[in-house]
């Protein structure tokens, strides 16, 4: 099993810089979406377009944090070649800095359905949906971006299974809000601006728990994705 110390054996002391640099980075991107995360939803629930318009404007930061993390990560490739654990670490962190610039999206999202539902009426579902969800997926971001962080198998696993939770929680707030629609269809638009941004957070915890996901594979060198069952999920993690 990969361990912290294992990037910090090669001979080249500025290899071992440029790995490092490339997690650091990677991990301030995932603390900059997280951030924008949580203000996304706060925005949504005080109506504050303000908070709203601010994230939406600050959305280029990360997808130049992306693009710097991309290169490199390219010419770590190219310059170095490296194998094993190494390689590992970089593709993973090619991949989890898709999920994460992608996990910024969506909370722009998030902040423009804030904008518009700044507009409307008080929202008769009051938010609850979308406060309790918004607080799941960014907890499962913060503790995947913290398994990478510290190489913790046993918290991406965690973090994985707790996608299924938040399909389902999606799955009754969305009904509740049909209900609210029957119950007075002057609420259609507002609570359709709710939907999608609940849909924003569902995409979330899909990629906090793809993170997950790629930690497992730098950690056990196993790629876990597309698994029929968690039964199928926890045998190949588990495989000695």
């Amino acid at each position: 099993m990969l361990k912290q110390d294992d990037y910090k054996q090669h001979i080249s002391e500025k290899f071992n810089t440029e790995l490092e640099e490339i997690k650091n980075h990677l991990l301030e991107m995932g603390g900059q979406v997280e951030q924008q995360l949580n203000s996304a939803v706060e925005a949504l629930i005080t109506r504050d377009s303000g908070i709203a318009e601010e994230i939406i404007h600050r959305d280029h930061e990360v997808n130049q944090m992306e693009m710097r993390i991309d290169d490199e990560s390219a010419t770590i490739l190219a310059r170095r070649q490296p194998a094993a654990s190494d390689l590992r670490l970089v593709i993973t962190v090619i991949k989890i800095n898709t999920d994460i610039e992608r996990i910024g999206d969506e909370a722009v999202k998030v902040a423009r359905q804030a904008l518009r539902l700044a507009e409307e009426s008080a929202s008769p579902s009051s938010y609850v949906e979308i406060r309790a969800i918004g607080n799941h997926v960014a907890a499962m971001l913060r503790r995947a971006l913290d398994a990478f962080a510290r190489l913790d198998l046993d918290q991406a696993v965690s973090v994985v299974k707790e996608d299924n939770d938040v399909d389902k929680e999606y799955g009754s707030a969305m009904r509740s809000l049909v209900t609210f629609m029957m119950e007075d269809p002057r609420q259609i638009g507002s609570i359709l601006n709710e939907m999608w941004a609940l849909r924003s957070l569902e995409r979330i915890g899909d990629h906090a728990a793809n993170i997950a996901e790629h930690v497992i594979y730098l950690v056990r060198g196993r790629d876990v994705r597309h698994q029929k069952s968690l039964e199928d999920f926890l045998d190949k993690v588990n495989e000695k």
